[in-house]
Order: C-alpha cells, then structure tokens, then sequence
C-alpha cells in the first residue's frame, strides 16, 4: 500500500544516523506521504547526520533535550507550527543509561545515573504525552509509538537499569493510553523490537553473541529494522486505530518460543 500517511503530520524523535530505527521510519513516513519533524538532544544533533535526513525528507529539525519540559514544550509547539495546527503522530526512540555505558553492574548502580536512566529512556516518554495532552496536540485517533524490549519483561543480565526503564515506558503506555483515549481517541502503544544492530543496541554487552542467539530462537529471525519501521507506519495509519494501550511483539516469534530446534542441536552430543 502506498499513501497511507497522506495528509498526516508527525513528530519523529531520535533518528542519530543510517542505522537507526527512527532515520528509517522518517524515510518511510515520507515515502507514504507524511510531512515530519525531525528532533534529537542537541548533543546528539552534534555527532549524529541527521541533517542529512532532514534534507531527505525536507523536514525541519528542532533540538529538544527529552528531560527539559521547555525543551519538550518548544518542540510541540515547533511541529504545530509547521502542520499549521494539531499533529497526528509521534515516535518517541530515546533511550540511554549511563550506567550501561560506563560497565556499572546492576547490583552495583550509581543512583544518580540510574535516575537519569529513568528520566531519559522513560520520564521522558510520559513528558511528551503530558505537553501533546495539554496543548491539546494531537488530532483525533492520532497515534504515539515509544520504542521498547523484551527485557521489560524478562532478565537480560547485560541490559541493566534500562530493563527497569523499559518496564517503565510499557506503563506509562497503557495508563496515558487510557486518558489520551478517552479525551481524543488518541492511540498509544509500544513496540518491543528484537535486538538491532543500532549504534545504541550494540552498546550493550554481549550484543553480537545475543544477536546470534536470538536470530536462532525465533522461528522468523531476528525483525529488522527496516521492518521495525514498517510496523510503526502502520501504527501511525487509520489501519490500526482501534489498537492502544499494548505492547506489541516484533520479533520473529522470540517472545513465544521456549527453544528452538537450531538451538537444541547445539547441546546434543
């Protein structure tokens, strides 16, 4: 289908180059039709290319910091500017832990980083709800989408306090999806993605050889990026506007499987 983002105007947050999730789904917002707004942390605007997308997409780009409620505010206001009035989606792709990055343990966390973990990767999330609420923001049966992992919901012993983060964001989700819904029929929902081989995914530790073992466990493989992407497109369109408060599963089956036959092959003698 072609089109299915005709007319609409959206938000799309983190895109720092080629190789993430929200670059791709601001390519293919375009490609259905979608005018977008491009914004990232003004230190991620330094290292990443996304003026190379925006030049792609012919979309402005607003610097906001997802913790500053000014920031937030300002870019709300900026993307209404720019649709001439209300919005009708947003991708919320942010997420960082500076415990993660720095090789802190879990069971040995620095608590001022871990708050900032929450903050970023998830306050951040519920924020942007709360300032597209209050300015009444979005149109009708719009749609928000935050970016999550299976690690929301089971241990992964190198994902740290971003787990705890993840959790978060899915909460956050299901209970914003219940006001934003009633007040404007406003569709919120999450996307738990298999692990991709983002600049920030292959952060983690252990990435590669979890990349691996996920591929094999789920009987689809690994969901690309490029299809992360689709699904969010179809998460902005009319098809979906009965689907909220969820998170959703793209993953090739991993969430659902116990073990997989390529994996039980490795431990018969």
């Amino acid at each position: 289908m072609q089109g299915i983002l005709t007319g609409k105007t959206g938000i799309i947050t983190g895109a720092l180059d080629e190789q993430s999730i929200a670059w791709k789904v601001a390519l293919k917002a375009h490609e259905q039709g979608a005018k977008i707004i491009l914004s990232n942390a003004p230190v991620a605007l330094r290292m990443g290319t996304i003026h190379s997308l925006a030049e792609q997409c012919g979309a402005p780009v607003v610097g906001a910091d997802a913790t500053s409620q000014q920031d937030v505010e300002n870019l709300f206001d900026e993307a209404m500017n720019h649709a001439g009035g209300q919005i009708d989606f947003v991708l919320h792709s942010i997420g960082m832990s500076p415990n993660v990055r720095k090789g802190k343990h879990y069971t040995n966390l620095n608590y001022d980083w871990y708050q900032k973990s929450l903050d970023i990767s998830a306050l951040s999330f519920h924020r942007m709800l709360q300032v597209a609420y209050q300015k009444d923001a979005i149109k009708q049966w719009g749609s928000v989408v935050g970016l999550s992992y299976i690690a929301a919901q089971r241990t992964f012993p190198d994902y740290g306090d971003m787990a705890d983060a993840k959790a978060v964001l899915e909460s956050i989700a299901r209970s914003f999806g219940y006001h934003y819904g009633k007040k404007n029929q406003v569709r919120v929902n999450t996307i738990s993605q298999s692990p991709t081989k983002t600049t920030a995914g292959s952060g983690v530790g252990g990435f590669d050889a979890f990349f691996d073992y996920a591929d094999k466990m789920s009987p689809l493989g690994n969901a690309s990026a490029d299809d992360c992407a689709n699904y969010c497109i179809s998460l902005f369109s009319d098809l979906t506007k009965m689907v909220t408060m969820q998170n959703l599963f793209h993953d090739g089956g991993f969430s659902s499987t116990g073990i997989s036959a390529d994996l039980m092959e490795k431990f018969v003698s």
